[in-house]
């Protein structure tokens, strides 16, 4: 269909997030390392390694100065990294101020804080729109906190749960990502100088100087040099994998419960077919899970960036080039479709309601078996449920009516209430609580 298929005119409405794109475009990482390289001329002044007013120059000049991506395409293929053409260029540009511009760096310090921006700025987007979506997620359960349904295992109906439990237990794994931020941002948002090899040569005494004047003027952590610990990267593509992951379970659960047979829940505005006009396809939720499994087969690819040879691979280094900017913009439209299904979900309670009824009232079995092992060993009380449930059927009664018939089960309980769907409300609403009461504590 299309190489770019989150920046095609074509496909990108769909699989992409204009805001994500932007963050992650050519001319923001020729932008963000532009910014490295004044943030990093000046800290070489502040700490000495090149006269003071000389760095103020290279920095006034960079400031604001933007080039276009196709001047440094050919020096990217020529040289497998941008930065050498990026230093050309600028100093081409100034005159003899340009001499203290990227004095004891090498490509690999520009290129991975330049990254680190970017990635920060993704992380800020992505948060936000995770807050408004558990929100929305929230409200939601809260209003159908007392609408049952049947709770499904393994495809088949089990026992009757709240669509707030559901809604909740969607909301569950995006919590914990939620509340692993300030962790993954510490792990991420790390600053990268190591010259050369890693032992920042050049700049000798200075270099831990260096590095956290660096780290302080670009808003990062201060580290040793990282460019062989590649952990930040890998744990970013984690987080990213398992965001797309949590919302594809929701839209997954969404596009059975719209099946037409079941009808449960309708989100989204739905897609026409070509040929078939009663049709409307669950276009968004399809979108969200494809993203989420695209963004899955890039982890292992991702992983192998982490077994770098030496003291720089440029193979290994460019793995995450080829995976982490397509699992975050895979996250950022996986957030951007979620946000507008939740936002139109249409509950059908009569639907869910016909559900809970059919099978005789097979979906109360468990609770009949526990009602009766208050009275018989468990195992007999399984026995005696399977066996009334089997004369319902052939009698057209439900549970409920069938061991109320039985002289010898009619005193043990009242039946019709014990097993009411509706008993299974009071502990779909204490899980409910005890799954948001997660996010608060956080």
């Amino acid at each position: 269909m299309t190489p770019a298929p989150f920046t095609s005119a074509l496909t990108a409405p769909l699989l992409g997030d204009t805001e994500a794109a932007a963050l992650l475009s050519d001319a923001a990482f020729i932008g963000q390392m532009i910014r490295v390289e004044s943030a990093f001329a000046r800290a070489c002044g502040a700490v000495g390694v090149i006269p003071a007013e000389m760095a103020q120059e290279i920095g006034a000049h960079l400031d604001g100065l933007m080039l276009d991506p196709q001047d440094l395409g050919a020096g990217m293929a020529s040289a497998g990294v941008p930065v050498p053409a990026l230093v050309a260029q600028l100093r081409a540009a100034m005159g003899r101020e340009g001499e203290g511009l990227h004095w004891g760096a090498t490509s690999q310090d520009i290129v991975d804080c330049a990254h680190v921006l970017q990635w920060r700025d993704l992380l800020t987007l992505l948060e936000g729109r995770l807050g408004q979506l558990l929100e929305a997620l929230h409200t939601g359960s809260d209003a159908q906190a007392q609408t049952l349904m049947a709770g499904r295992t393994r495809s088949q109906s089990a026992t009757p749960i709240t669509l707030g439990l559901r809604m909740a237990t969607w909301a569950q794994p995006l919590i914990a990502l939620e509340a692993e931020l300030p962790h993954l941002r510490a792990q991420v948002l790390r600053v990268q100088y190591g010259g050369a090899s890693g032992a920042a040569s050049a700049t000798g005494a200075q270099s831990e100087a260096l590095s956290n004047a660096l780290a302080q003027a670009l808003g990062l952590a201060p580290a040793p040099c990282w460019h062989l610990d590649r952990s930040g990267p890998q744990a970013l593509g984690a987080w990213l994998v398992r965001l797309s992951a949590a919302l594809a379970k929701l839209a997954r659960d969404l596009i059975i419960s719209g099946r037409s047979e079941i009808d449960e829940l309708r989100a989204g505005a739905g897609g026409g077919s070509s040929t078939m006009p009663q049709k409307s396809n669950p276009v968004a939720a399809e979108a969200i899970v494809a993203l989420a499994q695209y963004s899955a087969s890039l982890h292992p690819l991702l992983a192998q960036a982490a077994m770098p040879l030496e003291e720089r691979d440029g193979a290994a280094w460019a793995l995450e080039w080829l995976a982490l900017p397509q699992m975050g913009m895979a996250a950022a439209a996986c957030l951007r479709h979620a946000a507008q299904l939740i936002g139109s979900l249409q509950p059908a309670p009569d639907r869910m309601r016909a559900q809970l009824d059919a099978g005789n009232g097979a979906i109360m079995a468990e609770a009949a078996s526990f009602a009766l092992a208050r009275h018989m060993p468990r195992t007999k009380a399984s026995a005696v449920v399977k066996d009334t449930l089997e004369l319902a059927r052939k009698e057209g009664l439900t549970l409920a009516q069938a061991l109320a018939r039985n002289p010898a089960l009619s005193a043990l309980e009242d039946w019709e209430e014990s097993l009411s769907p509706r008993q299974a409300a009071a502990p779909a609403e204490a899980m409910r609580l005890r799954i948001w009461a997660m996010r608060r504590s956080t």
